[in-house]
């Protein structure tokens, strides 16, 4: 079975097989989670992401994970060009990460809150999408992590994951 944890720290610094990039759709890693790994991990990772787009909102590739402890980056692109998301593409972007987590043989993978930073989306929402489809996951990764910053969103998905529990 796939524990699925709430982690605040800094998605950049995990020690896990895949670390999950909020992407646009052109896979550009300017500023949020994205601008942070590709400080840490090197150009390299933007490089190679951007040689497999543009790719259509909800959609996810793989890269490697430069200097990043992670192996690989997944790249789930939550936005296209307009900067805005929605539930759908929130969900359809979750269900590709932990598809593509499987493609690699992924074990452990973080996710940060799709689409609550650059996206304006409301993080409770967020939180709800991405926790229920974690929770409806079926597969062999053994820890899914929702890796985040800030009291608000940790409390977020705290509660969307005690709603899932008890249910």
């Amino acid at each position: 079975m796939t524990r699925v944890r709430v982690v605040q720290q800094d998605i950049a610094t995990l020690d896990v097989d895949a670390v999950t990039n909020a992407a646009n759709d052109h896979l550009w890693m300017g500023a949020g989670v994205a601008g942070a790994l590709r400080r840490a991990g090197g150009d390299e990772i933007e490089r190679e992401a951007m040689a497999k787009g543009p790719i259509r909102v909800g959609d996810a590739i793989v890269t490697g994970g430069g200097r990043l402890r992670a192996r690989y980056v997944i790249h789930a692109a939550v936005m296209g060009q307009d900067l805005r998301t929605s539930a759908e593409a929130i969900e359809r972007a979750t269900r590709s990460t932990l598809a593509r987590a499987n493609d690699i043989g992924a074990r452990t993978i973080a996710l940060p809150a799709f689409g609550t930073g650059v996206g304006g989306f409301p993080l409770d929402e967020c939180a709800r999408i991405m926790v229920r489809a974690a929770n409806a996951y079926e597969g062999p990764i053994e820890e899914i992590d929702f890796v985040l910053r800030g009291d608000d969103a940790v409390n977020a998905f705290e509660r969307a994951l005690s709603q899932v529990k008890s249910s």
